[in-house]
């Protein structure tokens, strides 16, 4: 792989809640310009790998790093994007104000704010519906906001959980060129995704199963080691061993 600079690295990271290990000791890293996707099913454990990696969960062994700093830092989390799986968004709100709302907790200036706004809801096809009351918002349209919220402050590390859950598949090509020109511009991006097109739109894929990364590399590599044609291969021999 050539070199990257790094955006987050976790080593020999641990955790278990009670007898429960969900995390064995996971040695991981997000290097900036790169795309990096995650899979695993349902409970493999990959929503905990990024709340450790967020300093949200404390490890019980092991270290973690983004932008060579030890989590938790308030300071560090200013430059990280992060859209969970469940929308944490006030329903009482616009979405515009939801919008404003954050970019302030963010520091961003009224100018700033005003244009990412645009900018923002514009990449996630909110425009037309800035006024309306989040309550108001279908499932997909949260999704939408959680992601324009993400975008905000020009993130150098975004952390996406199942970003494209309930969007249609026009909007989820263009947020995938989004996230193709982030790149561009060195951002560091972690993907969690059950849609295994997605994965293969990653530059390094990450299989997560019971808690262990039981391998990190290209689609294209992953691939040629299990020798099928497809990342849904790929998951399907790894889920078999």
């Amino acid at each position: 792989m050539a070199e990257f600079t790094i955006g987050a690295k976790m080593q020999k990271a641990s955790k278990s809640y009670g007898k429960q290990q969900v995390l064995a000791p996971l040695d991981f890293t997000l290097p900036k310009g790169q795309i990096v996707g995650l899979i695993g099913p349902s409970g493999a454990g990959k929503t905990t790998c990024i709340r450790c990696l967020l300093g949200m969960e404390k490890l019980d062994s092991g270290q973690v790093e983004v932008l060579s700093t030890p989590m938790p830092n308030r300071k560090v989390l200013a430059k990280i994007g992060y859209m969970g799986q469940s929308d944490a968004l006030y329903e009482h709100l616009t979405a515009r104000e939801n919008l404003r709302f954050f970019a302030n907790l963010l520091g961003l200036s009224k100018e700033k704010t005003q244009e990412k706004i645009v900018q923002v809801a514009d990449l996630v096809q909110l425009t037309p519906h800035l006024e309306k009351l989040v309550s108001k918002f279908s499932g997909g349209m949260k999704r939408r906001l959680s992601l324009a919220i993400a975008l905000l402050n020009d993130p150098e590390v975004l952390i996406l959980d199942e970003p494209t859950v309930g969007i249609d598949p026009a909007l989820r090509v263009s947020i995938w060129h989004e996230l193709q020109r982030l790149k561009q511009q060195q951002t560091a991006i972690l993907v969690t995704t059950h849609v295994m097109d997605e994965a293969e739109k990653c530059d390094l894929v990450g299989l997560l199963f019971e808690g262990r990364l039981l391998a990190l590399a290209s689609p294209q590599e992953l691939k040629q080691t299990y020798q099928v044609q497809t990342i849904e291969e790929v998951f399907l021999e790894v889920q078999k061993q």
